[in-house]
């Protein structure tokens, strides 16, 4: 991967210089792992940050026999920086949604990056706040109807992660369990309303190519309060 490529996928590092994107290019591993496979599991050390390439993963937290998807994460993105910065054992684990495929940094490295790089550092705060107001968003319309709620939900990730089509933003099929998850709501809330905005013609559930399309994204955020 070329450092221009590598610059363009990942918002955290569009301001960084050119050193910086040649160092990081140089250091990073390479990861490719099965859908369904876990790629960070909770209690281990952070020794590393990951950035995802390609594929969709999501961040989930378990209690005994229990988990619950927190976050789900999609191309540009990355994760594994709290346990690095805070130098604790992972309160989380991540689990490949998809097939995806991961560059990683060791922790030693990345903090060696960071103070190397000022814009780099400040970058990184503002994504890391960016996460902050989203949460919030979330704890904001914690008591509106779920429709609205997982309207929000896939809105945020068309915005985020959403590949341009002719059929609309494109996204991953994410399981239903994981949007009620994420979103707050039950399964059953959650495919009651997928099946109906799907008849609407607001969203497309492409299952033989593991796609939603949403084609209505105007309508999409108008019903969750976007706009």
């Amino acid at each position: 991967m070329q450092t221009e490529i590598f610059s363009n996928i990942f918002p955290l590092l569009s301001t960084a210089n050119p050193q910086t994107l040649e160092w990081l290019f140089n250091v990073a591993i390479d990861h490719e792992y099965p859908a369904g496979r876990a790629v960070l599991m909770e209690d281990a050390w952070g020794n590393a940050v990951y950035f995802v390439v390609s594929g969709w993963v999501k961040v989930r937290r378990t209690c005994g026999d229990d988990s619950v998807a927190l976050a789900i994460l999609g191309k540009g993105d990355f994760f594994g920086e709290m346990a690095i910065l805070d130098e604790s054992p992972r309160s989380t684990d991540v689990i490949a949604l998809s097939p995806v495929k991961l560059l990683s940094v060791s922790r030693e490295r990345f903090i060696q990056i960071l103070f190397k790089d000022p814009q780099l550092h400040h970058r990184m705060l503002q994504l890391m706040v960016r996460r902050l107001r989203q949460i919030n968003q979330r704890l904001q319309i914690r008591s509106s109807p779920p429709a609205v709620k997982l309207a929000h939900t896939l809105v945020s990730l068309g915005e985020s992660y959403g590949q341009e089509s002719n059929t609309g933003k494109e996204i991953f099929n994410i399981p239903f369990k994981d949007l009620a998850e994420v979103t707050e709501i039950s399964l059953e809330e959650t495919t009651k309303i997928m099946h109906k905005l799907h008849d609407k013609g607001w969203i497309k559930i492409d299952h033989d190519n593991n796609t939603i399309y949403l084609v209505n994204f105007k309508q999409l955020s108008n019903l969750a309060g976007k706009v």
